[in-house]
């Protein structure tokens, strides 16, 4: 799998990201497919299904609450392997685990949130 995923032109870019080595950056690659289909970021956050649920009654309107899961939840998965690889190695000059920390630190610590970021 490895070997295949070498041959796109995102591969150096996901395997420089911390938390994501041989098996599981090529495995993120394969769960997004081809990124360019997506017009904005927001998209692939619907993708994966890690969009806030809609809580709609009458008038109020709210995005507040659990995520939707209406997307794919292999992409999910690896993300979550991914933030809990970053989260073991701890390296501290890598921006995604300082933000990390810091809404750990907070009490607010959701892996919806920082997915979301």
């Amino acid at each position: 799998m490895n070997r295949l995923a070498a041959q796109f032109p995102e591969y150096e870019t996901v395997m420089a990201m911390n938390g994501a080595g041989p098996s599981v950056g090529p495995q993120l690659m394969a769960e997004i497919g081809d990124v360019r289909r997506l017009a904005q970021k927001s998209s692939l956050i619907a993708f994966a299904g890690i969009d806030p649920g809609r809580n709609d009654s009458g008038s109020k309107e709210s995005n507040k609450g659990r995520i939707g899961k209406r997307g794919s939840p292999h992409l999910r998965k690896t993300l979550f392997l991914i933030m809990s690889i970053l989260l073991q190695l701890k390296p501290e000059d890598d921006s995604v685990y300082q933000f990390l920390d810091k809404k750990r630190s907070e009490g607010r610590w959701s892996p919806v949130e920082i997915v979301q970021r």
